[in-house]
This record gives structure tokens, C-alpha cells and sequence, in this order.
């Protein structure tokens, strides 16, 4: 493909037509460095069909205020394009003033961002900026119309409040984030670092400095000390504008630092303003997958961890597998004395590591297949809702996921095993398309069944056995996404859980090769 650079929208929609592919849209506002070159070698490397990585170039007024550098900002319109195309862009987008805002601004809408988000960070001091960036982004966005927008994480505070427009608007373009991007000296690219003389630069150093310095102590001792952090930096006459540790997504001060957070500071060095942040995590990310029977859970769920490298919980195996124990040994399922009697010595446990072929053991007998029989399905509802057996698991789910870096599947991953799980997803689908999913299973397995209809029967009461009893009944976390799977493929549903989580969970915190 000849690589082109447009100034005219028209032009660039004539083109674009012509190619018939999706547009990958990357906004900056031009001196492109390795950090904009990074996102671009991203999107290059997840395209899987015929695709256009579309890079616009536009210093957007709307979002600099009246004494800021709307005027002494980077302008180099070939050497961006050039580094823009060494790093894989299919075509520059330039357009001037009036080509984005026909007529000036004054002829279109606006779009005021919720006085929550903007007066945190960046927008407490810079009345009206993150308005112009949301009023351009959608300006931007309505004339190439992209299957999906490409952000850094360096601008944090902008991500989530784009993030948050497109939720409110019900715009359906995906938002993909990679991490902010840094030179051998830790120092991160940004447009604005070429204001910066030498001997500034030398005391900006400080920054990332501290930032690492901030991390490396809180990954050892868990505590962020923020008045050693504000002493590096003013040794080195940095002026502080803030220096903060907040929730990554409401962005307001938080003295939770268990779960995600995130270190964010912007200094003045001299003239020239510079942000940075890092987030912080005790530990590795969880994974709830909830949802009802027959859903697809585990063969999902299996694939998901193995392509994030995660471990692997199947818990309604582990409710199978005591199921199977109290049926062998001929127990009356609601004689709880005897089933406390039973477990309370019981050994179980997963064995080898492979996704594939991840096993289930009660007391040293090899269960993996024996827990799937329809036997089991039919008893498996009534042992579940018992306390003893409850919270017997739930413990013993919560000592496997101590360290994180887990996904975990079942019916109350999310809201009573790992209620601060950092993603939480209902997985469902219809009681048809899930008894046509059971019949195909039974008989991969090599059991019988009567008829589809009855087995969406049985899926039916199995919900409503779920969902109706009193302890840690089958229902949605408040804060989970619900995913319906009717008519996607595994892969397809593995790509939404991808996104799911990618929009949860930053880059820096937690990158595969997988991903």
C-alpha cells in the first residue's frame, strides 16, 4: 500500500473507500516520538484483517488555555509523517482548523465532561481542557468513522474520561491503551520535552526518578511515602502541581492502596509542564467469571487463563467433586452432619499445570471425568448451597488466589470469593443455546440424555435452584459486565474477554505476549 498524507477531509474519504477497509484511528497532536511510534507498532501487530492505521496530526486549540504553548508547539508536519510511517502508519491525517471545526467552533457542539472527572489531576488547574480534548475527539471520530481508536496511557486522566464519553454516548468504537513509553534513562517520551534545555533537563530527571524510586518501595514494604517522593523532586527546584495517589478510574484520592492505584504527579520544570504517574498493585490481578450453568464457563475460562499466562480455577469443579465424594460414600444429600463429617478430612486438589489437561482430585482419586456425569449435575445444586460446604471451599479458593494472577470461574467468583476481583464478568447465554452446548458435551462424553428440551428443562430449574438459594446465590456482581455468548465462537468470545480486560487493567501493570 503507497503510504499518503491527506489535508482534505473529502480527499482522505475518497481514498479510504476506495481501500474498503476498517480504519484504525490513532489521534495525536503531531512531534511524534517512540511513544506515539510504540501505539502505532501495536495496532500493526494485532491487525488480523484488511486494515488502515490512520494517524492524525492536529494541534487542537479547544484544549490549551489562554497563557498555555498553543503557539510554540511542536509543528514539523514531514519529519512526523516520516516517523509515523517507519513505524508501520498507512496514512497521515492532517487536516487544518477549519476542516475539523467548518464555520469555527462557535457553529458546533461542545461537550462539557462531568465536573468529577475533569477537576481531578490535570483539570483542576486547566479550566476547560479536558472539554476541547472530549469536543475533538468526537469531532475527529464522526468524520473517519473508525472501527477502533488507539490511546496511551502517559495521558491517563484524558484515557478515562474518553473512555467514559464513549460509554455515556454509546459510541461503539473499542478503545485500545498501551503503556506510557520511556527513554534508557527512564524518562518519558513526550512532546513537550523538547522545551526542556539541558540543565532542565537534568534536574526533570527527577521525576521518573522518584516515580521508580515510589514503586520500588511499595512493591517491598507496601507504603507509598509521598513527602520523600515531593523532597526528590523540589531538590531538584521542580515545582509541584500534584503529587497524588487516587483510584485509576474515579481519579479521586484514595487511602486504599490494596487494590489498584495509581501514583500520579505533574511538576513544573521552568516553563515546561510534565506529568507522569505509575500504578501500583499489592498483587497480581484477579479474574471473576461468573454465570449460570452450561454457560460455557470453564471451556472459556481455561483458554483465557492460558492466554494470560494466569492460573486457572474451575471452582464448580471443586463443588463436583465433593457432589461426587458424598454420592460415592451413599450420603443423604441434606444429612449435613454426616457430609461435615465426610469433608472435614478430605483432601482436594488440582494437578498439572497444563490448561489442557488440568485434573481434579478428591483424596488422591483422579475425579476429572467421573465429576461430569449427569449424577452429578442433577445432586451438584443442593450440595452447593450448603454453609459448611460454602465456605469450606471458599476458603480454600481464596488461599489459591492469595498472590493473584488468577482467573476464576463459577457462580459467586464475584461476589462472595473475590469480591475485590479487579474484573468481574457474567458469562451467559439462553437456556437453548446452552442445552444445545450440554447435549454436545454429554456426548462427547458418552452420556445419554432424553432430548434437548428436557435438558433446557433442567438448565432452567438448575438457575432457579441457583439463584433462589440463601447462601451465595448464582447472581450478577454489581460491578461485573454481562456477556452473552449466543453466536459467538470461542475465539471470539476469548477476544471480547481480551478487551474486557485490557480496559481494566493498564498495560504496565500487566502485559503478555498473548495479549
Amino acid at each position: 500500500m503507497v503510504q499518503k498524507i491527506f489535508q482534505a477531509n473529502a480527499e482522505l474519504k475518497d481514498w479510504l473507500n476506495e481501500q474498503n477497509s476498517a480504519i484504525i484511528f490513532i489521534p495525536t497532536m503531531g512531534g511524534i516520538h517512540p511513544g506515539h511510534q510504540y501505539l502505532i507498532q501495536k495496532a500493526k501487530e494485532k491487525t488480523k484483517k484488511k486494515q488502515i492505521i490512520l494517524v492524525s496530526i492536529f494541534i487542537n486549540p479547544l484544549q490549551f488555555g489562554k497563557d498555555e504553548d498553543f503557539k510554540k508547539y511542536p509543528r514539523n508536519i514531514s519529519k512526523d509523517a516520516e516517523l509515523a510511517f517507519k513505524a508501520g502508519a498507512d496514512a497521515i491525517w492532517a487536516p487544518d482548523y477549519l476542516e475539523v471545526f467548518p464555520g469555527g467552533e462557535n457553529s458546533h457542539f461542545k461537550i462539557q465532561v462531568p465536573q468529577t472527572l475533569h477537576n481531578q489531576l490535570c483539570g483542576a488547574d486547566r479550566a476547560g481542557h479536558f472539554d476541547g480534548v472530549a469536543t475533538v475527539i468526537i469531532r475527529l471520530i464522526r468524520i473517519i468513522r473508525p472501527e477502533k481508536l488507539i490511546l496511551g496511557e502517559k495521558d491517563w486522566q484524558q484515557l478515562i474520561i474518553i473512555r467514559k464519553l464513549f460509554q455515556e454516548l454509546f459510541i461503539p468504537i473499542k478503545i485500545e491503551s498501551y503503556a506510557t513509553q520511556r527513554d534508557q534513562s527512564g524518562f518519558a517520551y513526550s512532546s513537550r520535552n523538547s522545551y526542556l534545555s539541558d540543565s532542565e533537563r537534568v534536574n526533570a530527571q527527577a521525576l521518573p526518578n522518584a516515580i521508580k524510586v515510589a514503586k520500588t518501595e511499595f512493591e517491598k514494604e507496601k507504603i507509598i511515602n509521598l513527602a520523600k517522593i515531593a523532597s526528590m523532586l523540589k531538590e531538584k527546584n521542580l515545582k509541584i502541581e500534584y503529587l497524588k495517589v487516587v483510584d485509576p478510574f474515579s481519579l479521586k484520592e484514595t487511602e486504599n492502596i490494596n487494590g489498584l492505584c495509581l501514583l500520579a504527579a505533574a511538576v513544573k520544570c521552568g516553563s515546561t509542564r510534565l506529568i507522569d504517574h505509575t500504578f501500583l498493585m499489592q498483587r497480581k490481578p484477579i479474574i471473576a467469571i461468573d454465570g449460570p450453568a452450561g454457560a460455557g464457563k470453564s471451556t472459556v475460562t481455561k483458554s483465557f487463563a492460558k492466554r494470560l499466562g494466569f492460573i486457572y480455577l474451575d471452582t464448580g469443579a471443586m463443588y463436583r467433586a465433593v457432589t461426587w465424594l458424598i454420592r460415592k460414600n451413599s450420603i443423604n444429600p441434606s444429612d449435613q452432619a454426616k457430609i461435615k463429617n465426610l469433608l472435614k478430612d478430605s483432601k482436594l486438589e488440582f494437578k498439572n499445570s497444563s490448561f489442557v489437561e488440568q485434573k481434579i482430585l478428591i483424596n488422591n482419586i483422579d475425579v476429572t471425568e467421573k465429576i461430569r456425569s449427569p449424577e452429578v449435575t442433577s445432586m451438584v445444586s443442593e450440595i452447593a448451597k450448603q454453609k459448611f460446604v460454602r465456605e469450606l471451599l471458599t476458603k480454600q479458593q481464596q488461599i489459591i488466589g492469595a498472590d493473584g494472577g488468577l482467573v476464576a470461574e463459577g457462580r459467586d467468583i464475584g461476589t462472595a470469593v473475590f469480591p475485590d476481583a479487579d474484573v468481574k464478568i457474567f458469562l451467559t447465554a439462553t437456556p437453548k443455546e446452552r442445552a444445545k452446548r450440554r447435549s454436545v458435551d454429554l456426548e462427547k462424553r458418552g452420556y445419554k440424555y432424553s432430548s434437548i428440551e428436557d435438558l433446557e428443562k433442567e438448565i432452567e430449574e438448575r438457575d432457579k435452584q441457583d439463584s433462589e438459594r440463601e447462601i451465595a446465590p448464582l447472581k450478577k456482581a454489581h460491578d461485573a459486565i454481562e456477556l452473552c455468548t449466543d453466536g459467538m465462537n470461542i475465539e471470539e468470545v476469548l477476544d471480547e474477554l481480551t478487551y474486557i480486560f485490557r480496559s481494566k487493567i493498564p498495560e504496565e501493570v500487566w502485559s503478555s505476549p498473548n495479549l
